[in-house]
């Protein structure tokens, strides 16, 4: 699994208006500058959140984006599960995948199940308000 950079950009989003939440709407440009990415590719990542209901839009003067609920209540599994394709660890996971026709002979079926459950235990249980608290970014890694 590899998270791709709509899935990075897209945290990074939630977490900026997370942490700007009581400032109102706040427009794309600047959602843009303080995180560095272009406004083009930002565009499509806000669009694809906001068609999810996990943002609200206005447009105009004073218009911009703003979380719909409080940050505690996203996770980054639900996010991520909206950006990518897939966070399952191998094809035969996937949401919507044909029965493996090896299944019943697959001597690592059970790691991998157990390695999906991790990850999406994982991401399910870290909030975007517990993101946006963390201080001394990248100093955090745990073993």
């Amino acid at each position: 699994m590899l998270i791709s950079t709509k899935g990075r950009y897209a945290l990074r989003v939630m977490i900026d208006l997370a942490e700007h939440q009581g400032e109102g709407f706040i427009p794309l440009k600047v959602i843009a500058q303080r995180q560095e990415i272009s406004e083009k590719y930002l565009e499509s990542i806000i669009k694809l959140l906001v068609k999810s209901k996990l943002l609200s839009g206005v447009r105009g003067k004073g218009g911009g984006y703003q979380l719909t609920r409080p940050p505690e209540q996203y996770t980054a599994g639900e996010i991520l599960r909206l950006t990518e394709e897939s966070l399952s660890p191998v094809a035969c996971l996937e949401q919507g995948a044909d029965a493996c026709p090896r299944a019943s002979e697959c001597r690592t079926l059970s790691l991998w199940r157990g390695l999906d459950e991790v990850i999406s235990s994982y991401l399910n249980g870290i909030t975007i308000a517990g993101l946006a608290r963390r201080g001394d970014a990248g100093n955090d890694y745990v073993i």
